[in-house]
């Protein structure tokens, strides 16, 4: 089955779904506290009665335009989309009242909408797995959760917890459950506490792998290399006893097996391999099987590019047939297929509000519309080799690309378009692109772990440098990873990095509890502590400090995510606490307690000061990072808060600061000193005198004359005021955490940004569309 197949199918599919209960063993580890109580915060905002908004539908609006941000060096230029909507966009008005949503279940903690995306079928009970995030203090330890319909049945619920907050309440889980075939286009599921006296779902004791292969499911992976075929079997891994298991309970229970691919005469291919995840639903006779075949081994010699008739068997069907598959390096790619009957005609749309409301997503504005048009238009680009096996679905190919650039923020526009809508559209392109993400060249997984590789077993491994750059210290060898066979070897034409990097897998994994989008997150969090020099890095910390500004923003993004939501029984889980605890020592150490630190609020190191001859910082970029400090400060993290409140100066200050001026505030490069050796300025007003042209310098700020001036309409930003992805929206989540951190200073700034008179349409882009809490 193609890529383009597989997310077609994506939308029959139910939201998807390691032991038991990993959460019941929390790690303890780091002395500093990695929540915060924001269930307090909630309340004391919201009120104890706090009312969800309605889930968004989408509404017409404008085409996107198509710029982003330029490169270090280069002046950033206006794309000729932005140019026509510039032109033509009005003042702004307030954004009408969002339609009424699909209604919740009273008193539920969450509440999800089953709905039909076919005809009614025979099915007289429906297997839907989905994952789901709770607030700080929402479900106790000890409490046990159970589904209600509207008219008030019950519903048996499996939960798999998985992650909890410090206080021991739920923080992710993975819900499984049967539900009644909707006979209405919609059937609405709310989760809430059982009552002491329900009962829970029974448990099937003859669910067991074997019960499995009696009932005849088999899977069956064959790449033929240069004439010779290469196979693994899902009934021979499951026969040797070795599965784990990722979901257990009554009504689904999930086990992991992977193997080498194989030739004739036994013996493993020493970089192909299988890995099978198999779902099975006992009450109604029904498997999902999940597939993954890799070219990833950390450490094995001569990695390579390999060209193989891929082909996939599942109950005795083809669900996969291709010939002369290229597959890259390092990369991976994925399948889905169902056994015992059809994949279920259903799509599971979340309660947005609730899952902003845990803290566990930015606080995106609920008010956006998501434009129709603008989702069509990427609907229509998921089609053709892009969606394929090893093509990079929405995502651009080459990251360091410059240009229009929906994938860049805390979350790509498309993400943020399915977070905003729940459309089944915006799901499957979600969901599509993080399967695709595997296509990169940047897995790389450990043989003696089964693991992704992880910094803190090997502290000198990198991607750049030198062989002698990667010795350990203690052991004399080096943990370079092995050269290519050759140049051509290895030769993809996607082209990963850093500090372009989109978040392809949290959101999926945070609603749908698939093992391979938790490991898709690990994957590229791990790449982005280990791909620097390991003497820059500080080796096993894994500091961010190394890259550009940018690079250190969406690490340190992807970073704190893979800590937050990696289950607590996981190895890695103490990994990534440890590297991004190290990270936000180094940054506060670096700033907020150092007496030395520029007072401006600038991110100083990692190139920052590289424009107009090393004399200016570019405060997009920088925006980026403050952004990136207040999601993991709105996960909890205690050690991002002095960080953000010691950012969010710049941003602010750029607004309401004294002899300074909002309208240029989001300019493309800001003059922070006289030369590349003399001192950063005191004050925000020396940076404005210095970054202007001696004819803006005297203009009253805002004024006509100023607007005349820079080629403005009274009341706007310059940097492409209008543009979903110009330097003001670049500005905007970065205010936003500033509101929240600053207090009533941070609150001045906010309203004084939402005064500009030229604002982008986010329904065609909502990437940053985010609002203060």
């Amino acid at each position: 089955m193609s890529a383009l197949l597989h997310a077609a199918a994506l939308l029959a599919l139910p939201s998807h779904a390691f032991q038991k209960d990993q959460a019941e063993q929390p790690y303890k580890g780091l002395p500093s506290g990695e929540q915060l109580d924001w269930g307090k915060v909630l309340d004391s905002r919201y009120g104890a009665e706090r009312a969800p908004a309605p889930v968004q539908d989408p509404a017409a609006g404008r085409q996107p335009p198509a710029q982003e941000t330029a490169p270090p060096g280069r002046k950033s230029a206006t794309p000729e989309a932005d140019s026509a909507t510039s032109a033509a966009t009005p003042a702004a008005t307030p954004p009408a009242a969002p339609p009424a949503g699909p209604a919740r279940i009273a008193g539920a903690l969450a509440t999800v909408w089953v709905e039909r995306s076919g005809a009614a079928g025979e099915e007289e009970r429906i297997p839907v797995t989905f994952g789901q995030v709770f607030a700080p203090g929402a479900v106790e330890r000890g409490v046990r959760l159970e589904g209600r319909l509207a008219d008030g049945a019950a519903v048996p619920l499996q939960v798999d917890a998985k992650a909890r907050h410090r206080d021991g309440s739920l923080r992710h889980a993975v819900v499984s459950a049967l539900l009644p075939a909707p006979q209405a286009r919609q059937l609405a599921l709310g989760l809430v506490k059982a009552k002491p006296d329900s009962k829970a779902a029974a448990a099937d004791d003859k669910a067991t792998p074997a019960a499995l292969l009696r009932a005849g499911l088999d899977a069956t992976v064959r790449a033929t290399v240069e004439g010779k075929a290469y196979t693994a079997s899902l009934e021979q891994l499951l026969k040797r006893g070795q599965a784990e298991a990722w979901l257990d309970g009554p009504v689904a229970r999930e086990w992991h097996v992977a193997a080498p691919l194989a030739g004739p005469d036994g013996k493993a291919h020493p970089h192909l391999a299988a890995r099978f995840a198999v779902r099975w639903y006992p009450g109604v006779r029904k498997a999902r099987v999940d597939v993954t075949v890799e070219n990833n081994w950390a450490f094995e010699p001569d990695p390579q590019n390999f060209t193989y008739d891929a082909e996939i068997t599942v109950g005795g069907e083809k669900v996969v047939s291709k010939a002369a598959l290229e597959h890259y390096h390092h990369a991976r790619w994925r399948t889905l297929a169902w056994w015992g009957g059809a994949a279920p005609a259903v799509h599971l749309r979340h309660d947005t509000r609730q899952l902003i409301d845990s803290f566990a997503l930015p606080n995106y504005d609920r008010s956006v519309q998501v434009d129709e048009r603008a989702l069509a238009k990427l609907v229509e680009q998921w089609r053709g080799p892009s969606s394929e096996p090893m093509g990079v679905g929405l995502a651009m190919r080459a990251m360091g690309t410059t240009g229009g650039r929906p994938d860049i923020g805390l979350q790509p526009g498309w993400a943020a378009m399915y977070l905003l809508g729940m459309d089944p559209r915006a799901k499957m392109l979600t969901l599509g692109t993080a399967d695709l993400a595997g296509s990169w060249s940047m897995h790389y997984r450990d043989r003696r772990t089964g693991l992704p590789v992880s910094l803190l077993d090997y502290p000198n491994m990198t991607t750049v440098g030198s062989a002698s750059d990667a010795r350990n210290r203690e052991t004399g060898k080096s943990e370079m990873f092995p050269p290519c066979a050759s140049k051509e070897a290895c030769r993809t034409p996607n082209k990963h990095d850093i500090s372009h990097q989109p978040n392809f897998a949290y959101l999926p994994y945070l609603v749908t509890g698939d093992h391979y989008y938790l490991e898709e997150l690990q994957f590229w969090a791990m790449y982005d502590v280990f791909a620097s020099n390991p003497g820059y890095r500080e080796r096993r910390k894994g500091l961010l400090k190394p890259e550009q500004v940018r690079g250190q923003a969406w690490g340190l993004r992807t970073l704190a995510e893979a800590a937050y939501i990696t289950p607590d029984g996981h190895p890695l889980k103490s990994h990534f606490l440890e590297i991004l605890d190290s990270n936000l020592e180094w940054y506060n150490a670096e700033y907020p307690r150092n007496p030395a630190a520029n007072k401006l609020g600038i991110i100083a190191n990692g190139y920052a000061i590289g424009y107009r001859k090393k004399t200016a910082a570019a405060p997009w970029m920088d925006d980026f990072f403050t952004s990136a400090v207040g999601r993991a400060a709105e996960l909890g993290f205690d050690k991002a808060r002095p960080l953000l409140k010691w950012k969010a100066k710049f941003p602010v200050a750029r607004m309401i600061g004294e002899g300074s001026c909002w309208v240029t505030g989001a300019m493309y490069a800001l003059v922070v000193r006289d030369s590349p050796t003399a001192p950063f300025y005191d004050t925000i007003a020396q940076v404005f005198q210095a970054s202007h042209e001696p004819e803006v310098r005297p203009l009253p700020c805002a004024s006509a004359e100023m607007a005349a001036a820079l080629k403005l309409r009274p009341g706007e930003m310059s940097g492409y005021s209008s543009s979903v992805a110009g330097f003001p929206s670049n500005m905007q989540p970065a205010l936003a955490y500033a509101a929240d951190a600053l207090g009533e200073e941070g609150r001045k700034a906010w309203q004084q940004f939402m005064a500009r008179s030229v604002k982008p349409n986010y329904g065609t882009g909502p990437q940053f569309a985010i609002v203060p809490r």
